[in-house]
């Protein structure tokens, strides 16, 4: 798992396609037009929200030369990972079409979310005979990444070199988050329906994302029930911004994923204990000096939770 991480002067990588300090005719009409030129369903980028998006493609971290992905928009330069995820389905000679954003759905009828692209194989009449799932996780972020994303758009021309380092709530990914609060619940959610059809899901991600999560048992392509495509943001010679290139690819069983994304790494119980008690210690202060108790259990009984009491569960500790 990765451990703690350094912050770069400012956390933007690329905002609506481009590198920030990006001057090109072609990145300051993306930036005023709102542009998303990762195919997104529309030319503009919603990202956020459709008045006002938030551009941002990909942050810095500690690497300012290997960003980490925050729009899943941004797996889709070029539809590599449709190239990549289909050579893991099937077979080269393989008629196949992606269809996005379709809706799996349980016996009930009731949804089990949408899976964000189903590539398909099928014959020229559109006859399907086989499927697989695509997955395609970008990385939450903690803090204010509005913030810097507006300071900059203001005055972009003049604020690619920009220094955040000093500014509250420094934007940085928060890859558990990302893991054990989104990626898995779908993946066991929706991967139960595909395992038991016995379909394939490739999972997308971005390397600095898969770095974080346990040592995934890896076994062979031919008896995984899920291949991880791994992609990262490289320096490209040619246009002189980030271009997505395959990292690797690792093949996995689903139930033994299933429980290595969302089993802790188990913490010593006198660590948590003493920061129960670190939190205690001005709760009970302000028991003692307002209230002349030793506990919420007395305030309770001697308030029968009225006024006082009320004012002390609304204390911020």
């Amino acid at each position: 798992m990765a451990n703690r991480q350094l912050s770069p002067k400012q956390p933007l990588a690329e905002v609506f396609g481009f590198k920030i300090t990006d001057k090109s005719a072609e990145a300051k009409r993306s930036r005023k037009d709102r542009l998303c030129p990762f195919n997104n369903n529309t030319p503009i980028c919603t990202k956020d929200k459709k008045e006002s998006p938030l551009g941002v493609c990909s942050l810095h971290t500690d690497n300012q030369d290997l960003p980490t992905v925050i729009c899943p928009v941004r797996f889709r330069e070029k539809w590599k990972i449709c190239r990549d995820a289909a050579q893991y389905f099937f077979s080269k000679e393989t008629l196949w079409t992606p269809l996005k954003e379709i809706r799996l759905k349980e016996k009930t009828g009731e949804s089990a979310g949408n899976i964000d692209l189903v590539l398909v194989a099928h014959d020229k009449a559109g006859k399907i005979s086989d499927f697989g799932a695509v997955e395609v996780q970008a990385v939450y972020v903690s803090g204010n990444i509005r913030r810097p994303f507006e300071y900059f758009m203001a005055k972009p021309d003049e604020r690619g070199e920009m220094d955040w380092s000093k500014e509250k709530n420094y934007p940085r990914p928060d890859y558990l988050s990302s893991s054990r609060k989104r990626l898995a619940p779908q993946l066991l959610y929706k991967g139960k329906i595909l395992q038991a059809w016995k379909k394939k899901t490739a999972v997308v991600v971005d390397v600095r994302f898969f770095e974080t999560l346990p040592e995934l048992t890896q076994t062979k392509p031919e008896n995984s029930e899920i291949c991880w495509l791994v992609y990262a943001l490289k320096n490209s010679a040619n246009t002189g911004g980030f271009e997505m290139k395959l990292d690797r690819k690792a093949y996995t069983g689903f139930e033994s994923t299933m429980k290595q994304i969302a089993t802790p790494e188990i913490g010593e119980l006198s660590d948590f204990v003493e920061s129960l008690e670190e939190k205690l210690a001005p709760a009970l202060a302000m028991l003692r000096n307002e209230f002349g108790v030793h506990s919420f259990s007395e305030l309770f009984l001697k308030s029968n939770l009225t006024a006082q009491s009320k004012q002390f569960l609304e204390k911020d500790f």
